[in-house]
């Protein structure tokens, strides 16, 4: 899913969200020259949202936070309180996996060395 294009969107991705597990990915391309650092990585985090009742999606639509989000939802936000369980990575859901990048850049480190 990407971002919603309108309140619409944002309600409609919500209740396909709702009581249901999805996969947040994310993708790392990394590229330097001369001392190559090069990686091509990926993160994938499962998220279950609880059951979402109608009023519950109108307050969170009209609070105005799904709209410049992919998914309709901020984890770190309101909506982490529809949020029963995660599985992997949180900072992959709020939008980049630190922890995937620090390894990269630290095992690029240590071959310079």
């Amino acid at each position: 899913m990407g971002k919603p294009s309108d309140p619409q969107d944002a309600t409609r991705m919500l209740r396909l969200l709702s009581g249901r597990t999805h996969q947040v990915h994310t993708g790392i391309c990394l590229v330097r020259a001369p001392d190559s650092i090069e990686a091509l990585k990926h993160e994938t985090t499962l998220v279950t949202f609880r059951e979402l009742d109608e009023e519950e999606i109108r307050q969170y639509v009209e609070s105005g936070e799904p709209s410049d989000k992919a998914g309709a939802y901020a984890i770190q936000g309101l909506a982490s309180k529809f949020v029963t369980r995660i599985s992997g990575c949180y900072s992959n859901v709020v939008g980049l996996p630190v922890a995937l990048v620090y390894e990269i850049l630290k095992k690029a480190e240590s071959r310079r060395q």
